[in-house]
C-alpha cells in the first residue's frame, strides 16, 4: 500500500515539472521576443522626458505666484466696490451745502474716507503685482531654465499683470486729483469755505451804539447753533489743512463788522498828526472823546471778538484764536488809538498838557487789566510794544512837566508885575492848577505816575510828595507877590496888586482843596492882609480929601475968593487921583464896590454939605472956573472907577504857549473861568 502511494507521488511530480518546463520554455521564447521592443522604448524615454518636464515646470511657476496673484485680488476687489461708491457720493458734493450743512459735510467725511481707502487697496494690489512682474521678469532672464522659457516667454502674461498695475496706480492717484483745483475734493471744500463765509456774514450785524460811554457789555451775537456748525466746518476744512482759510475769512468778515460798529463814532480825529493837535482849539474834548471811544472799543467790541474767537476755535488750540483776535484788534483800528496817544504825548510841551497826559494815563490804567488778559500772549507783541511805548512816553512827559512848574514859577519873579495893579496870569493860572492836581479826578493818577516814575528811577517814593511839591509852589507865589509889591514906584498902587492878589488867594482857595492843604490860618493871613492893604489904601489916597473943604474956621461972612480957592483945590486932587487911579483894577467885583462905597461915603457927604453951605458963593459971577459936581454925577464917577477890562483869563480858544512863558499862557475849559484885569 505504501509502495502505491510513492508511485503515484512520482508521477504527479513528474507531471508538474513537466508542465513548469513547458511555460519555461514559453516565457524564454516570449522574453527573447520582447528584449527588442524594450530597448526601443529605452531610446525613446529622453525625448518623453523632455517633452513632459514643461508642464511640470508650469505648475511649479503657477504655484510659485499664486500666493502674490491672490492676495492682490482681494484689495482689487475692493478697489471696484469703493470706486463705484465715490461716483455714488459725488452727486451729493455737488450740491449746495446752505441746504443740508451736516449732510454735506457727512458726505465730504465719507468721500475722504473712500478716496482714502481707495488709495491704501491700490497700494497693497499694486504691492502684490509688482512682486508678480518682478518674477515674470526674472524667469525670463534665465534662458537655461525650461519653465522660465515657457512661462516668461508669453509676453501676454507679463503684459496683462503690467496693464493691471498701471490701472491701479492711476486708480490710487485719484485722491491726490481730487484735492487739487477742479478735483471733487477740492470743489467740496471751496464750497465749505463759501458756506463758512455766508454763515459769518449772515450773523455779523454791527451793534447797535447808543452812546460809547455805555458799560454794558454786549452779549455773544453768535447762537450755539451758529457756533457749532461753524465749528464743524472748520473741523473739516482743518483736517485737510485748510485751516488758514477759515482764519483768514473769519478775520475779514469780523475785522468789516467791527469797523462798521466804529464808524457811527466818527474816528477820523484819530488821524490827526502833532502839528494838526498843536494848532487845535479844543483839544480837551477829543482827548475826553478818545478815552471814551476807547473804553467802549475794549470793554464792548474787543471783548465779543476775543470771546467768539475763544468758542468758534477752541478745537484748534489757543494760539489760533488769540492770532486771529490779535489781527481783528490791529486791522479794526486798536493802533490807531495809541497813535492818537502818542500825538497827545508829542505834542508842544505846556504846563497844561500835564493833565492831557493823565487823562491818557488814567484810561489806559483803568484798561490795565482788560489788556492784560486780551493782549496777554505772545502773539500780541505788535500791540503790547506800542501800548507799553506809549505808557512810558506819558508817564516820563507828565513827571518832566510836574517838576518843572516850580523852577517856572520862581524864574519868572524878576519880571514886571500888571501896571494897573492887577492879578498876574501866574497867580491866577497857578493856584487854579494846583487846585486841579490835588482834586480826587487828577491827584491818585499824579500819584501813581510819581510812583512808577520814582521807581523807575530807583527812588524811594513818598506818600506826600504831590501835597510837598504844591506847597512850594504857592510858597514861590507868595514870595514872587511880595516881590512884585515892592518894583510898583507907586506905593498906592502896591496896595491894590497886594489887595487884588491876597483877596484872589483867600476867595479861590477857601473851601478847594488847596485850600485845605495850605491851612485855615494861611487863609485868614490873605483875608487880613486884604483888608490891612485897602485900608492903608483908603486912608493915604482919601483920607485927607475932606479935609481940604474944612469950614470949621468959616463963617458966614467968609470971603468967596477963600470959598472957590478951597473948593478948586478939590477939585483939582479929586480929579487927578481919579484921572491917575482911572487906569487901576480891582479884579473882585465885590471888593470894587466894598471901596468905591468906601470912598464915596468919606468923599460925598462932606462935598454936599459943603456945596449946600457956599452954594451961593460957588454960584456968583466968575463960578464958571469952578467945576460943580452933582451928588449923583460924583456918586456915579466914584462908584465906576476900578472897573478892569474883563476878559476870561483860561479860555479854551486862547493860544497856548510854551511852560517856559507860564506867565502868558492859558489853560483849558477844565478850569473855572477867572477873571484878571489889563
Amino acid at each position: 500500500m505504501a509502495d502505491t502511494d510513492s508511485f503515484q507521488n512520482l508521477v504527479a511530480a513528474r507531471t508538474l515539472l513537466r508542465t513548469s518546463l513547458e511555460k519555461s520554455i514559453t516565457l524564454a521564447s516570449a522574453l527573447e521576443k520582447t528584449g527588442p521592443r524594450l530597448e526601443e522604448i529605452k531610446q525613446r524615454l529622453p525625448s518623453l522626458e523632455a517633452a513632459v518636464h514643461p508642464l511640470r515646470a508650469w505648475k511649479w511657476c503657477i504655484s510659485a505666484v499664486g500666493g502674490h496673484i491672490s492676495r492682490a485680488v482681494g484689495p482689487a476687489t475692493a478697489v471696484l466696490k469703493v470706486f463705484d461708491a465715490i461716483h455714488g457720493l459725488e452727486k451729493s458734493i455737488r450740491h449746495d451745502p446752505s441746504s443740508d450743512l451736516h449732510g454735506y459735510l457727512l458726505a465730504v467725511k465719507r468721500l475722504e474716507e473712500a478716496f482714502r481707502f481707495l488709495a491704501e487697496n491700490c497700494g497693497l494690489a499694486i504691492k502684490w503685482l509688482e512682486d508678480v512682474v518682478e518674477f515674470l521678469k526674472d524667469k525670463d532672464k534665465d534662458k537655461d531654465n525650461a519653465a522660465a522659457a515657457v512661462v516668461g516667454g508669453d509676453d501676454r502674461y507679463l503684459s496683462n499683470v503690467i496693464k493691471c498695475t498701471k490701472i491701479l496706480k492711476e486708480l490710487q492717484a485719484n485722491e491726490e486729483r481730487a484735492r487739487l483745483d477742479g478735483g471733487i475734493l477740492s470743489v467740496a471744500y471751496d464750497k465749505l469755505e463759501a458756506e463758512f463765509g455766508r454763515i459769518l456774514r449772515a450773523h455779523s450785524l454791527p451793534l447797535p451804539i447808543v452812546s460809547s460811554e455805555s458799560s454794558i457789555i454786549a452779549t455773544s451775537s453768535f447762537s450755539v447753533s451758529v457756533i457749532q456748525k461753524l465749528q464743524a466746518v472748520i473741523e473739516r476744512l482743518s483736517a485737510n489743512n485748510r485751516l488758514e482759510s477759515c482764519v483768514s475769512t473769519y478775520n475779514d468778515v469780523r475785522t468789516s463788522n467791527v469797523r462798521e460798529c466804529l464808524e457811527p463814532l466818527g474816528l477820523d480825529y484819530l488821524e490827526m498828526s502833532v502839528f494838526e493837535f498843536d494848532n487845535l482849539e479844543e483839544t480837551d474834548s477829543r482827548i475826553d472823546k478818545w478815552s471814551k471811544d476807547l473804553t467802549y472799543y475794549m470793554n464792548n467790541l474787543l471783548e465779543i471778538e476775543y470771546e467768539l474767537c475763544d468758542e468758534v476755535f477752541k478745537n484748534n488750540g489757543s494760539n489760533v484764536s488769540v492770532d486771529c483776535f490779535v489781527r481783528i484788534a490791529t486791522e479794526s483800528g486798536f493802533l490807531d488809538f495809541i497813535r492818537f496817544g502818542n500825538t497827545v504825548a508829542e505834542s508842544k510841551k505846556d504846563a497844561v498838557k500835564l493833565f492831557k497826559l493823565l487823562k491818557i494815563f488814567h484810561t489806559l490804567n483803568e484798561l490795565r487789566l482788560d489788556f492784560n488778559r486780551l493782549f496777554g500772549g505772545k502773539s500780541c507783541n505788535g500791540i503790547q510794544t506800542p501800548t507799553r511805548n506809549l505808557v512810558k512816553k506819558v508817564i516820563h512827559g507828565a513827571c518832566e512837566i510836574f517838576w518843572e512848574l516850580l523852577p517856572q514859577v520862581e524864574v519868572h519873579r524878576g519880571t514886571s508885575p500888571p501896571p494897573n495893579g492887577g492879578v498876574p496870569r501866574l497867580v491866577s493860572f497857578v493856584h487854579v492848577y494846583c487846585n486841579q492836581l490835588l482834586e480826587d479826578d487828577f491827584r491818585p493818577t499824579m500819584m501813581q505816575v510819581l510812583e512808577i516814575h520814582q521807581n523807575w528811577q530807583h527812588q524811594r517814593f513818598r506818600e506826600g510828595i504831590l501835597r510837598e511839591e504844591v506847597c512850594n509852589i504857592m510858597e514861590a507865589i507868595r514870595l514872587n507877590i511880595d516881590a512884585w509889591s515892592k518894583s510898583y514906584e507907586d506905593t498906592s498902587l502896591s496896595y491894590i496888586f497886594l489887595m487884588n492878589n491876597h483877596s484872589l488867594l483867600y476867595k479861590a482857595l477857601k473851601g478847594t482843596s488847596l485850600g485845605d492843604l495850605v491851612g485855615e490860618s494861611q487863609l485868614r493871613e490873605h483875608e487880613k492882609n486884604k483888608d490891612y492893604y485897602a485900608s492903608i489904601y483908603l486912608r493915604e489916597n482919601w483920607g485927607f480929601l475932606p479935609s481940604l473943604l474944612s469950614h470949621e474956621d468959616e463963617t458966614l461972612f467968609s470971603n468967596e475968593r477963600q470959598v472957590k480957592k478951597k473948593m478948586k483945590a478939590f477939585h483939582e486932587v479929586l480929579d487927578g487921583t481919579y484921572k491917575k487911579q482911572s487906569n487901576w483894577v480891582v479884579a473882585d467885583e465885590s471888593l470894587r464896590k466894598r471901596i468905591c462905597k468906601l470912598v464915596v461915603d468919606k468923599i460925598v457927604p462932606v462935598y454936599k454939605s459943603y456945596i449946600h453951605k457956599y452954594g451961593d458963593f460957588i454960584g456968583q459971577e466968575g463960578s464958571k472956573c469952578v467945576n460943580i459936581y452933582s451928588e449923583e454925577g460924583l456918586v456915579n464917577m466914584l462908584s465906576s472907577m476900578f472897573r478892569p477890562k474883563v476878559r476870561k483869563c483860561y479860555s479854551t480858544n486862547s493860544t497856548r504857549h510854551s511852560i517856559d512863558k507860564m506867565s502868558e499862557m492859558v489853560t483849558n475849559s477844565h478850569f473855572p473861568s477867572t477873571t484878571f484885569v489889563t
